[in-house]
């Protein structure tokens, strides 16, 4: 069962699942998305883990913030950190939420054990044409103009798009990405662009020293699934392709998705440098 908290100093909503005395889960969502998007894979990592969910500022339950620039996010999310006392945790990111959480290792080592990122494009250049619901949500002249009168069955469309075959979009997860504005859905792209640009993902994590597990979906249609290779470049990283499988691994193969992290959460603490 999960338990709501809403840190107040940091304006963070934050959820808990699992024993406080399990070893700590930090889950970080992508883009627009919140800690609602987990949810197929919460009754199995909740068995191993203190499983900790955020929303990011200006998603889900989170309010807006007044920067939405990748070290920001990491900090806030670091802070709230700090205020639980939980030492270092393993921190798992979908998507962009990946750059959170490789921005919270670059700027506090002391916080992270092991770092796991699913779908993460590694840089600008792997970055596929765009899915045409999501070209006529997020640009000029129609985007703004469809954001504010988006119905729910285009929502689904919209994160459906994103994956290799049907999945089951739940309520929840709608419904909070209908809270989000086009102007900060816009903001936090063009400063997850920029973060990716100044330096890549394999670049950024080569210099850490984090045990690091990569895993993407074979068939993703945002990012070129051979770009996940990339990723071979950083010592003690291992990567791990899902055949058949789009962006959202988490609603494509849960299963397999928190078989490999359990395994990886298992024994990163012993693999670290």
């Amino acid at each position: 069962m999960s338990e709501y908290e809403f840190e107040r100093s940091h304006r963070m909503h934050v959820v808990h699942d699992g024993p406080r005395q399990a070893p700590p889960l930090l889950l970080i969502h992508g883009s627009g998305a919140s800690g609602a998007c987990w949810n197929p894979m919460v009754p199995e990592l909740a068995g191993h883990h203190h499983l900790i969910r955020v929303d990011l500022p200006g998603c889900g339950q989170s309010p807006p913030a007044l920067s939405y620039e990748v070290p920001d996010q990491a900090g806030r999310v670091a802070a709230v950190l700090d205020d639980l006392g939980l030492g270092r945790v393993a921190v798992v990111g979908h998507s962009s939420g990946g750059y959170v959480a490789t921005a919270l290792a670059e700027q506090r080592p002391d916080l992270v054990g092991s770092l796991a990122l699913i779908s993460t494009g590694p840089g600008p250049d792997a970055l596929l044409g765009q899915p045409f619901i999501l070209r006529v949500l997020l640009g000029p002249p129609f985007g703004p103009l469809l954001w504010s009168r988006r119905s729910d069955a285009m929502i689904r469309r919209g994160i459906r798009a994103t994956a290799a075959g049907p999945v089951d979009v739940p309520d929840d997860m709608v419904a909070e990405l209908r809270g989000i504005t086009y102007r900060t859905f816009r903001t936090v792209l063009r400063r997850n662009g920029a973060y990716i640009a100044e330096r890549s993902v394999p670049e950024r994590l080569a210099v850490l020293g984090v045990p690091v597990l990569v895993i993407f979906g074979g068939a993703d249609p945002r990012w070129e699934p051979s770009s996940a290779h990339r990723y071979n470049a950083v010592p003690h990283a291992r990567v791990e392709l899902l055949p058949g499988v789009g962006h959202l691994p988490m609603f494509e193969a849960p299963e397999a998705t928190s078989k490999l992290l359990l395994g990886f959460t298992a024994t990163a603490a012993d693999t670290r440098p």
